[in-house]
């Protein structure tokens, strides 16, 4: 083998290893919040609003949400029936 078919031949491997490094990121990265952000809950939950409520203010208190969330939020809750 000749020092150029060498040649040729270590820069294709590279381009070939590189290409599949891409072509793994971008696979990888379209896994990492693509998609729906949205998550349909079905069936029933055995967490009491009690505890929805406490969640709730914890979540206001640790600055996750907003008061006018808070608030919209915990409206629901208190509306729904037992």
């Amino acid at each position: 083998m000749t020092a150029w078919s060498e040649a040729v031949q270590g820069f294709h491997s590279r381009l070939v290893l590189g290409a599949t490094v891409a072509l793994f990121g971008v696979v990888a990265a379209t896994g990492c919040g693509g998609g729906d952000t949205y998550v349909k809950v079905q069936g029933t939950t055995t967490i009491s609003k009690g505890q929805e409520l406490i969640d709730l203010q914890e979540a206001l208190k640790e600055g996750a949400i907003n008061q006018a969330e808070y608030d919209r939020l915990r409206a629901t809750i208190l509306k729904r029936p037992n």
